[in-house]
């Protein structure tokens, strides 16, 4: 979209909210491009606790039914997935998929792009949505709300991560294109937030940082190698990867 001004701080979250959510907060009309991006990256993770809001409330309003607490568990997954469009499940699957080509980055983009969802991607889509819901599950059994939202929050911190300055866009057009690269003084701001919001969550939270720190570091520098960069699936991938790995910190 073309538009007519930089962006500002509200248009920047409603913009971020827009991208990244169902919300229909609209899009502002401003310039879209890399330091738009940026933008959108760096307040992803305000985003996510947004949507931690909503399925910690959404779990307090369900455990007030009759809903067995694992069924509770796999609708708190369904309402993620739908007030993000799926779109970060769909970048596991493509994610995972091209990673398990083993081809080189040409390979492994296009099969990224190819479209329907392989052996690889459906299997990890099952082992990580089973994840998540269980951990939900412990979760609400537990009636520990601010865990949940913490979680899905935490999470968005690996998207942050991702892109780090020195992980460079795998194509020159697409998601990837606006934002890889983009990100320097977020990652430590975000971070030492995600520190602080821990604190109630005594051991486990810090492990929940660490972990997901440590591990979208890990994961985003491996795909940047196979793929040749960052784009929009390893971010999505990273994302849900990011909100497991939290969780499973947080029930053991």
């Amino acid at each position: 979209m073309t538009a007519e001004r930089r962006i500002g701080p509200l248009g920047t979250v409603r913009l971020a909210v827009s991208w990244l959510t169902v919300a229909p907060v609209g899009t502002p009309r401003a310039t879209i491009d890399r330091r738009a991006g940026a933008a959108v990256i760096a307040v992803t993770p305000l985003v996510g606790a947004l949507l931690g809001g909503v399925v910690a409330g959404v779990a307090w309003g369900l455990s007030h039914t009759r809903a067995p607490e694992l069924l509770i568990g796999i609708l708190l997954v369904a309402v993620i997935a739908l007030a993000t469009r799926g779109m970060h499940l769909d970048g596991l699957a493509d994610t995972a998929d091209g990673l398990g080509s083993y081809g080189d980055p040409q390979r492994t983009r296009d099969v990224m792009h190819d479209g329907p969802t392989g052996p690889f991607g459906a299997a990890t889509l099952v082992l990580v949505l089973m994840i998540t819901a269980v951990c939900f599950t412990a979760l609400v059994s537990d009636g520990d709300w601010y865990a949940l939202g913490f979680a899905v929050a935490v999470g968005r911190l690996g998207a942050v991560i991702g892109c780090r300055r020195r992980l460079g866009p795998a194509d020159s057009t697409g998601f990837g294109a606006l934002v890889a690269g983009t990100q320097r003084w977020a990652i430590p701001v975000w971070a030492g937030i995600a520190v602080a919001a821990a604190y109630p969550l005594g051991p486990a939270g810090f492990a929940a940082v660490a972990v997901v720190a440590l591990g979208s570091w890990v994961f985003t520098a491996h795909c940047a190698r196979r793929v040749g960069g960052i784009n929009g699936d390893v971010l999505g991938a990273t994302i849900e990867l990011s909100v497991a790995a939290a969780l499973l910190a947080l029930v053991f």
